[in-house]
């Protein structure tokens, strides 16, 4: 890096972090990731990814030279002018936000930010955080820092091309010149970019997720009255996507959403409107629903086993979604739980969330494959829409299970193809 080139920082090399730090070199900056997991840092420098993301390590690979990994706040406030921040801002038992590491990293400031500096906000935080912080710079004299909101839209699974190709880049700022430096980083990408204030830019992260979330909770709602009057939900979903006022995402049916934004990011707006005297009715049903979603699966498998006790269930796929090893707020770990409470022994397997389960799920036995997690089961739950789910060996998989009894949580397998191999199958609203 030639001298008079200032990198990127980023801080907080988790999901958001890294694929922010990697994608930012592939469009030609140089970059220097920092991170208080010395393990991680080290796991980087020698090549390796310490998250899975399709796609990411081959990236990382191909931009090497411009990036360094460091365990170091000061070496990245000397190498850089503007600065990411992507650390975790998880629940609360409140529901609030955790915003914890934030300040933990302006507590580490004063000192080591001289010159001036642009600080950028990927993490998701609660509108008035920018407010928050900018006095907290003010009051520390942490030096000549602006502060900018940048949040992100990545999706785990295709966080790279949500970065690559994003539908929109939204930069809220008070000082219009700090909002245009970071709006410049992203001058090779296609896309509109809306500047506004920092409390709108906020908001519009917390907005869009519960909004979606709430299309999920909809559809959902949709699906269990599908049943009770006989429609199948997958063919109403198609016919209310097909209108572009409503669209077909976020539309599938299923046992509910989990992951690391969706939860956390409803029930901090909901906290966020309740703390501002504003009872959001809404998204109280909205979370309600979800969380029920799980129990139907549940008295499904009563309907058919009669009571759980000493039953074993089989749960295909633990992470939250396919495409990703990340268990956080996932289906599969509420599932399990409740399972366990009505007395049922759970396994499950999954193709690349294990090494993550063994500390998420306690309880459940994990396999290394669908036959090992079917044998001795009475029946199989299909909780995360794997691809190779879609071909499952039925034939197989029915010598060695209890019941032939498979409940699609994710209305992905063919219903037919199921029924003819001898199954018992249920699916969400169908």
């Amino acid at each position: 890096m030639n001298s008079a080139e200032k990198a990127i920082g980023v801080i907080g090399i988790g999901y958001v972090g890294l694929v922010t730090g990697t994608c930012l070199a592939e469009l030609g900056h140089h970059v220097c990731c920092m991170d208080i997991d010395a393990m991680k840092i080290s796991m980087l420098e020698k090549g390796e990814t310490p998250i899975y993301e399709p796609g990411l390590p081959e990236l990382l690979e191909k931009n090497r030279e411009r990036m360094t990994f460091t365990t170091s706040l000061e070496e990245v406030f000397a190498a850089c002018e503007i600065v990411f921040i992507a650390v975790d801002t998880p629940p609360t038992f409140t529901g609030d936000a955790d915003l914890s590491r934030v300040f933990q990293v302006l507590s580490s400031l004063p000192g080591v930010s001289t010159g001036h500096h642009v600080l950028v906000m990927k993490s998701t935080v609660p509108v008035g955080t920018g407010t928050k912080i900018s006095s907290e710079l003010a009051r520390q004299e942490a030096g000549d820092i602006d502060y900018v909101s940048n949040p992100e839209f990545l999706r785990e699974g295709t966080a790279i091309d949500d970065f690559m190709h994003p539908d929109r880049i939204v930069i809220g700022s008070r000082n219009p010149e700090a909002g245009a430096r970071v709006a410049a980083l992203y001058e090779k990408l296609d896309a509109p970019v809306l500047e506004t204030n920092v409390p709108t830019a906020e908001m519009i992260k917390y907005a869009s997720n519960a909004f979606l979330a709430t299309k999920i909770s909809f559809i959902n709602e949709i699906a269990n009255v599908c049943e009770a009057v006989g429609a199948d939900v997958t063919v109403v979903a198609r016919g209310m996507g097909q209108d572009h006022r409503i669209g077909p995402y976020f539309l599938d049916a299923g046992i509910g959403f989990g992951g690391s934004c969706f939860p956390k990011d409803v029930a901090a707006l909901k906290q966020i409107a309740g703390n501002s005297g504003y009872h959001f009715q809404l998204l109280t049903a909205v979370i309600e629903v979800n969380e029920l979603q799980k129990r139907r699966v549940v008295n499904k498998l009563q309907k058919h086993l009669g009571a759980l006790t000493d039953k074993t269930i089989a749960l295909l796929g633990l992470a939250f979604k396919p495409n990703t090893d990340d268990l956080r707020e996932a289906s599969s770990i509420v599932l399990a739980s409740r399972l366990m409470g009505d007395g049922a022994n759970v396994k499950a397997y999954d193709p690349i969330a294990l090494p993550n389960a063994a500390r998420a799920v306690r309880g459940v036995l994990l396999c290394d494959d669908v036959l090992s997690a079917g044998e001795g089961s009475d029946a199989a739950v299909l909780v995360t829409e794997w691809d190779e789910f879609a071909d499952l060996p039925l034939e197989k998989m029915k010598e060695l299970m209890n019941h032939p009894l498979i409940i699609d949580g994710r209305n992905f397998l063919d219903p037919e193809k199921i029924r003819a191999a001898g199954f018992t199958y249920e699916g969400i609203g169908r």
